[in-house]
C-alpha cells in the first residue's frame, strides 16, 4: 500500500471488513519484524457505545487483532487515554474492551495511569506517556467525526489520547492545533484504520449518529485528514492542524495526489465516495458561548446542552454570554460554566460539569433571568 493511497470498504460486517481491507493494504508487509511490539490506539474518549457515534467499534479491534495473530504477529498492546473528566478503565469496560483482552489475550494499556516525560516534538517541547515510545509499529484507529473546537477529528487528533491529562489541559491553553501537529511530528503513525461506521459529525463525545457503514485504511494521517475536512465540507484552511503538521513533514494534504478506491464489501455492496451533511450545530449555538482556552471535556459537554435549549426555544431568551475555559481563571463576570469560571456570579460548577448538569442549571438561570 502506497502513502497516498486510502482503500475504503462498506458492509455491517465490521470484524470482517476489517480483516478484508488490511489483506488489501498488507499491513503484515509493513511490520517490521514478528516479535515487534504492536501498539493499538483506539478512540475511547468518553465511556459510551460506538452506536452511540464517539468511540471506536470493538468488532474492528477484533478483526484487527485475528489478521495480525493469523499473520504471527503476538506482542500487541491496545493503549488509550479517556479526555480529562472520564476514566479510562471505564470506557474499556463500557465499550466492549475488557471482553476483547480477555477474548485474545492482549494487554489494555491505561495512559491516564502512566508516567511521563518531556520530549522536544518538532521543536515545542510535550509531555508524552511514557509507554506511548515503548511501541514499535502504532497503528492508529481513531473515529472519523466532527469537534466542537477543531470542528474534525481523525488521524491527527486522535494521538492527543497518548498525553497525561495535565497535558491534555495544557494543550487547550497553547491554541490545540499547534501542539497536535507538533505532537504527531514526533510520535509516528504507521498505520491508519479508519472507523467511518457512525461517526457523530458534530460532537466528539457523540450522540447524533450518521450511518456510513464503511471501514477505511491508510498511511498518511495528514491526507487522511485533509480528505476528512472534505468530506464534512471545511475548507482545509479551517482546521489548521493540518497544514501545520504537513508544514512539519507528517505527511501531505495534496488530495489531487492522493489514490481513494474502494476495495469491495464484506456483504457484496459497493458504494462511491460519499457526501457527508454539513456538521453546523456547533456553530448554531456558538454565539453565546465566551472561550478561552476551554477544555475539550468542558466545552463538549456544553454545546449538547446549548442545543436542547435551543431545540426548546429557550436559547435565544438567554441574554448573558456565557465564559468557559482556562482564560478565566481567577476572574469575575456575570455567567460562566467550568470550574475556571467559579468566581463568576452563577457558575455551573464542574471538571468538567455533566452535559446534564449544564442544561438543567442553564435553564434555571434563564427563567430566572428573563
Amino acid at each position: 500500500m502506497q502513502k497516498n493511497e486510502i482503500l475504503k470498504i462498506y458492509g455491517t460486517d465490521y470484524k470482517e471488513m476489517t480483516r478484508q481491507i488490511l489483506s488489501g493494504a498488507d499491513l503484515a508487509s509493513q511490520i517490521p519484524s514478528a516479535d515487534a511490539l504492536i501498539g493499538i490506539k483506539p478512540n475511547l474518549v468518553t465511556p459510551s457505545p460506538a452506536d452511540y457515534g464517539a468511540t471506536t467499534h470493538p468488532e474492528i479491534i477484533a478483526g484487527l487483532i485475528e489478521y495480525l495473530k493469523e499473520h504471527g504477529f503476538h506482542r500487541m498492546v491496545v493503549l488509550e487515554g479517556s479526555w480529562v473528566g472520564d476514566r479510562t478503565q471505564e470506557a474499556f469496560e463500557y465499550c466492549g474492551y475488557n471482553t476483547l483482552a480477555e477474548q485474545y489475550g492482549v494487554e489494555l494499556w491505561d495512559l491516564q495511569k502512566d508516567s511521563s516525560h518531556s520530549k522536544n516534538c518538532a521543536g515545542m517541547k510535550l509531555n508524552i506517556c511514557d509507554r506511548a515510545e515503548n511501541i514499535d509499529f502504532l497503528i492508529n484507529v481513531p473515529v472519523l467525526k466532527g469537534h466542537c473546537q477543531t470542528k474534525i477529528t481523525c488521524a491527527l487528533k486522535n494521538m492527543k489520547g497518548l498525553l497525561p491529562n495535565s497535558e491534555k489541559r495544557r494543550f487547550h491553553s497553547m491554541g490545540l492545533h499547534k501542539p497536535i501537529a507538533h505532537l504527531c511530528a514526533a510520535i509516528r503513525q504507521d498505520f491508519i484504520l479508519i472507523d467511518h461506521i457512525c461517526g457523530d459529525l458534530d460532537f466528539e463525545e457523540g450522540g447524533n449518529p450518521v450511518v456510513r457503514n464503511c471501514i477505511m485504511a491508510a498511511r498518511d494521517p495528514v491526507l487522511v485528514d485533509a480528505m476528512v475536512c472534505r468530506m464534512l465540507q471545511y475548507d482545509i484552511e479551517e482546521v489548521p492542524y493540518v497544514q501545520m503538521a504537513e508544514a512539519l513533514g507528517v505527511g501531505s494534504a495534496d488530495l489531487s495526489d492522493a489514490v481513494i478506491r474502494t476495495i469491495g464489501s464484506a456483504d457484496g455492496s459497493g458504494q462511491s465516495e460519499e457526501e457527508l451533511p454539513a456538521a453546523r450545530k456547533v456553530l448554531d449555538v456558538q454565539y453565546h458561548v465566551n472561550e478561552v482556552d476551554s477544555c475539550s471535556a468542558c466545552y463538549g459537554n456544553l454545546v449538547p446542552a446549548l442545543n436542547r435549549l435551543k431545540e426548546e426555544g429557550l436559547l435565544d431568551r438567554l441574554e448573558d454570554p456565557i465564559s468557559i475555559g482556562q482564560g478565566f481563571r481567577g476572574k469575575t463576570g456575570k455567567l460562566g460554566v467550568g470550574l475556571c469560571t467559579e468566581d463568576f456570579e452563577f457558575c455551573v460548577r464542574g471538571c468538567p460539569p455533566e452535559s446534564e448538569k449544564i442544561y438543567e442549571e442553564l435553564k434555571k438561570y434563564i427563567y430566572e433571568n428573563s
